[in-house]
């Protein structure tokens, strides 16, 4: 998903900030806050300096929010905020702050379900589905695994200063046979 994300960041020829990725459910729902939106010194317990957010560190660019559908009502009415308006508020802050920032967002939930459920905003649904992509998972893509996987191991070859090895047949005869039940994290992992 991130490497979607990346791809359309980079596709726009006047982007001129940053790709920032987030997991929505990796972080508790304070830290989420805070960390999407920035906060004032003093605004909590342990903020002794000021944060600018997610939101202004991708100015100009693409904030990608992963497994959006993990956020709690709240967040959901606050992100809508910014989605409308184009103004963030800092945690403790009162100043609105403009922000220029495309969205990215993914998940793995049925949001359809999620608004039926009221778990997830019908309105924030309807404003983060713009352009929608559905990606089917790695083994309904069989066509997919051997460029990936070829990618994935040029990318970690490069990082790890070693030689790019070339997949041989039987390498590439097992991969297509596996069925992925953990997508390109698990190809990756492999």
């Amino acid at each position: 998903k991130e490497l979607l994300a990346r791809a359309i960041h980079e596709a726009d020829e006047l982007h001129q900030g940053s790709l920032i990725a987030i997991n929505c459910g990796a972080l508790p729902e304070q830290l989420l806050e805070s960390e999407l939106f920035g906060h004032v010194k003093g605004a909590f317990t342990g903020a002794i300096r000021e944060n600018t957010g997610l939101f202004r560190a991708a100015e100009g660019g693409t904030l990608f929010l992963d497994e959006i559908g993990d956020l709690n009502l709240e967040l959901q009415s606050k992100l809508l905020r910014v989605l409308e308006s184009n103004v963030i508020q800092r945690v403790g802050g009162v100043k609105d702050i403009p922000v220029d920032v495309r969205i990215v967002a993914a998940t793995h939930k049925n949001l359809h379900e999620a608004v039926n459920r009221g778990s997830f905003r019908l309105d924030l649904f309807y404003r983060l589905n713009v352009f929608p992509l559905t990606w089917l998972p790695l083994d309904k893509r069989a066509g997919d695994i051997i460029p990936l996987a070829e990618h994935l191991i040029e990318r970690h070859s490069i990082a790890s200063g070693t030689a790019v090895p070339k997949l041989t047949a039987s390498a590439r005869s097992k991969l297509l046979q596996h069925s992925w039940p953990g997508n390109v994290r698990e190809l990756e992992n492999v």
